[in-house]
């Protein structure tokens, strides 16, 4: 209501009203909609409204250090009489219970300060600085204020006690003078034994102080505390420098902390590290956990779970943490309850935490009940019974409504009740109730679950319910029914008749008839489906093999088709020459030697003789010369298990077998090294190597993206992928991984020694990896590998947006997009019959594109005929002199058909 009022009046007078109140009216655990609200009320003047708002806020959250510091010094300017300051002292004991804050301490005690004229008010104000010394005298940058404080406090008592100058002091005023100026001494030693920053301008103070110079013990333990410093500085130092909430900077500095052993120095930085990270449920349950383990201090760890669960309430582990610190440390029952029931309304996210509350909250009600005396009945065993009832009533209706599930499926709160129930109650008809219900919740097919209640049976029970449990788990039991009958059969070898035994071998035997008929419908089902995927698997092989082989047919007839062709317009270009010298005709045995041996060579069309490029020949007689080699491993040659398939070598490699052979040795004994090259003699770029022994593969394959020729050379097992269709090699994982973060933008000069002085500064660098291509080129991205999940989290909040040799960074917490199959989309042939390709060179590359023929005898090449696989593409038209369709287009006609030696020579004598 004083929200939608405040509203209305912001709205009267112009003002524009953030739509976070009206959400808070709505939900009043809106954190932000609170600090809103108090930020206009302060602005506003409401301070009645304003006070309501900080209380109310205060109920629901621990207030930060600004909110406090505000609140308090709105509070102090209002203050008139005493009974008000009483209200501040109040507030200020709330204040420093949130969180561990030095300018807080300095606030109330020089709030105390100013009511030191009251009775009692200097040992109440040294009292309050005790209490701010034992909180924050260790911190190390801002705990020497406190000190300097509380010194001038006391240097400022000293001059009141002191007699007027020329007059004798008493024997009284001299005990008092003696004792503050104790007091004074005393400080100093305190405060140099403590490693604060500035400890040398303290202790230079107290040089001039003291009359009798610095003691001997007070020096020795000043330059201990300064050897502490010299080890907290690098922290202190990484601290100053860095961004808040500074998590990684804190967790180093807590196990360097926790590694000296100083309890009161680990508190303390713990205090810190929480002040600025109290979100972090790790953080505070790592707090806890040391407190209850090393200080064991009821009041601080009590104040420290407290503290927790208020700022982490999501976390079950923390209020699991809290009612048991609660009980070690004797809290009455009535505080364990309510610290219980808020738990309860503390909104987990999972329906196991709620589980794990109620069972921590039954342990702890089970602890209560004394079963020694041997009473059947107490108020603590009917409240145990009906924390259980509830417990079930809770779980089955609150959480099942929420989480569409209990969170207790093996029904593990009443098989606890069971127990209690059955051995310490002596209450077998309950425990024997819980189990039949426990049963009736899908447990009943469950062999463990029989075994549970047959153990809990043959422990308190009696033969003959034992019996009647093994039955009926034999009955019902799907998953391990074997181990079931084993149970039956050999409790009725010790307890049971001969009528027993017949009744159980006859129940044995017809539930593993019925489970083996069982397991052979399914065995035959699954062997069915098996083999018609294996007859489907075999059918897409054979269809592909004849689809394949159909291909080669089609491409040899159309080799040959061309080459026929081929052969007829050489011989018809010869033809007036042949004639003129009075030449036989063009059916030379001779010739038609030539041309095979030209053309059949690699199963090649072989060029016109008459138009052969300079060094035609030359290379055609290097290709000729060069040694054929096969284009793939066979698979009697090669042994996968002790083999490695090489790739992404450069074409040019000179001698790949001799250097793979030398790289590859230290492994283990090389057989054998077969690079695979093209028919042309060219090598592909990979290879295999086999060796004799299948654990040198292993090794090979740390061998992976090493440089060869400045090329990243691949190492992957050698694996069959007919066999494996699925396989797929890929070393990185492809989930998120929180540890890792992801760098784009580097630029490409970019090293990996520079990349570690980058990223080291946030945390302790595990690996990292430059991204390449194929040809090791760097492209600006790397993976970079932090020890743990906060230091990579610390690194993508500090170099995100960061500048590297003017390069901006985006920096990410590795998340790589899933590895899918590429879609293949259209097929590259039918592409290709559609759109004639491009000459293509050895590796892809356009040739040119100026012919060096004549036009008279230019004609389309095979190459602009052919499309991808071999297949061929629709005939390209060429101009002759800027006339489309003259002598030498090929009409459809002659593209159906073979032209004979006369079709030809008509053509040359036409033109």
């Amino acid at each position: 209501i004083d929200v939608l009022m405040l509203n209305d009046e912001h709205d009267k007078a112009n003002v524009n009203t953030p739509c976070a109140f009206l959400q808070l009216s709505i939900n009043a655990f809106d954190y932000n909609c609170h600090v809103d609200l108090i930020k206009l009320l302060r602005q506003e003047g409401k301070l009645h409204r304003l006070r309501k708002a900080r209380q109310k806020m205060s109920e629901l959250f621990p207030l930060t250090e600004e909110i406090w510091l505000d609140w308090l010094k709105d509070e102090i300017r209002l203050t008139e009489d005493e009974s008000d300051r009483e209200k501040v002292y109040e507030l200020f004991k709330r204040a420093v219970k949130d969180y561990v804050c030095p300018e807080i301490w300095l606030e109330y005690v020089q709030y105390s300060i100013g009511g030191m004229g009251a009775q009692g008010g200097i040992e109440r104000v040294r009292s309050i600085f005790e209490r701010a010394l034992t909180a924050v005298g260790l911190h190390m940058t801002k705990g020497a204020s406190i000190w300097e404080a509380y010194r001038e406090f006391e240097i400022v008592i000293l001059s009141t006690v002191q007699p007027p100058p020329g007059s004798a002091p008493s024997q009284e005023q001299q005990e008092l003078l003696n004792a503050q100026l104790e007091r004074i001494h005393t400080l100093f030693r305190r405060q140099l034994a403590v490693p604060l920053m500035d400890m040398e301008g303290t202790y230079a103070e107290y040089s001039d102080w003291a009359d009798d110079g610095v003691p001997e013990m007070v020096t020795r333990q000043y330059r201990r505390a300064l050897q502490q410093l010299e080890k907290g500085k690098p922290f202190e130092e990484a601290l100053l420098v860095s961004e808040p909430p500074k998590l990684a900077e804190y967790q180093a500095y807590i196990d360097f902390e926790m590694k000296e052993g100083d309890p009161a120095r680990v508190q303390i930085i713990f205090e810190r590290a929480l002040a600025e990270n109290c979100l972090v449920p790790d953080l505070w349950i790592k707090y806890t956990t040391y407190l209850d383990r090393q200080l064991k201090i009821r009041d601080l760890v009590l104040s420290a779970h407290e503290r927790a669960v208020r700022n982490c309430p999501w976390t079950m582990g923390l209020w699991k943490s809290y009612l048991l610190a609660l009980e070690r440390h004797g809290a009455d029952h009535q505080t364990v309850t309510d610290v219980f029931e808020k738990a309860l309304n503390a909104g987990f996210i999972q329906a196991t935490d709620y589980v794990e509350i109620w069972q921590s909250f039954l342990d702890y009600l089970r602890r209560r009940v004394d079963f020694s005396k041997g009473k059947k009945w107490s108020r603590e065993l009917d409240e145990l019974r009906a924390a259980f009832a509830r417990s079930l009533d809770y779980l089955k209706q609150d959480v099942e409504e929420r989480f569409s599930e209990s969170g207790d499926l093996s029904c593990t709160i009443m098989q606890i009740w069971a127990r209690i129930e059955a051995l310490h109650c002596k209450n077998m008809q309950k425990a024997r109730e819980l189990w039949d219900s426990i049963m009736t919740k899908g447990n009943a097919k469950h062999a463990n679950m029989w075994l549970e209640y047959y153990n809990l049976e043959r422990s308190y029970g009696d033969a003959s319910h034992c019996r009647k449990a093994l039955h009926r788990a034999v009955q019902c039991t799907s998953d391990y029914p074997e181990h079931v009958c084993d149970v039956l059969l050999n409790f009725e070898r010790v307890e049971g008749s001969l009528e027993d035994w017949d009744a159980a071998v006859q129940k044995t035997e017809t539930k593993i008839n019925r489970v083996n008929e069982q397991r052979a419908r399914v065995a035959e089902k699954e062997a069915l489906q098996a083999r018609q995927e294996e007859e489907k698997v075999e059918h897409r092989r054979k269809a592909k093999a004849d689809k394949k082989g159909q291909k080669k047919s089609q491409k040899v007839n159309r080799t040959g088709d061309k080459r026929k062709a081929d052969d007829e317009y050489q011989m018809c270009a010869e033809l007036p020459s042949k004639r003129l010298r009075g030449e036989d005709d063009f059916g030379s045995t001779a010739t038609e030697e030539l041309m095979e041996t030209e053309s059949g060579l690699f199963g090649r069309r072989a060029p016109p003789r008459k138009t052969e490029p300079p060094g035609f020949r030359k290379n055609q007689r290097g290709s000729s010369e060069a040694p054929q080699q096969p284009q793939d491993v066979s698979k009697e040659q090669r042994i996968d298990e002790n083999c490695v398939f090489v790739s992404n070598l450069a074409f040019n490699l000179d001698d790949p077998e001799g250097k793979l052979r030398a790289l590859f040795q230290g492994c283990g004994t090389v057989q054998q090294v077969r690079p695979v090259f093209s028919m042309n003699g060219v090598f592909r770029g990979y290879c295999y190597v086999q060796f004799e022994d299948r654990l040198a593969v292993p090794e090979a394959l740390k061998l992976d993206r090493k440089e060869v020729d400045g090329r990243p050379m691949y190492v992957s097992p050698c694996v069959d992928k007919n066999k494996n269709p699925d396989f797929k090699v890929f070393k990185y994982k492809t989930a998120m991984e929180k540890h890792k973060i992801f760098i784009s933008g580097l630029p490409y000069t970019c090293t990996k020694e520079t990349l570690e002085d980058l990223c080291k500064q946030h945390g302790t660098v595990k690996a990292i990896r430059l991204v390449t291509n194929r040809s090791g080129k760097p492209k600006g991205l790397a993976y970079v590998e932090y020890e743990n999940e906060a230091q990579a989290s610390q690194a993508v909040l500090k170099m995100d947006g960061s500048m590297l040799e003017n390069f901006t960074l985006s920096v990410a917490i590795s998340n790589p997009p899933s590895r899918k199959m590429e879609d293949k989309g259209v097929p590259s042939r039918l592409l290709g019959a559609a759109m004639p390709r491009q000459p293509q060179g050895a590796r892809g590359k356009g040739r040119t594109q100026i012919s060096l023929l004549p036009r008279s005898l230019y004609r389309q090449s095979t190459p602009d005929a052919k499309a991808e696989n071999g297949t061929i593409s629709a005939p390209h038209t060429t101009e002759t002199d800027g006339v489309h369709g003259g002598p030498g287009t090929t009409s459809p006609d002659t593209q159906s058909k073979s032209l004979s030696n006369e079709d030809f020579a008509r053509m040359l004598l036409k033109k």
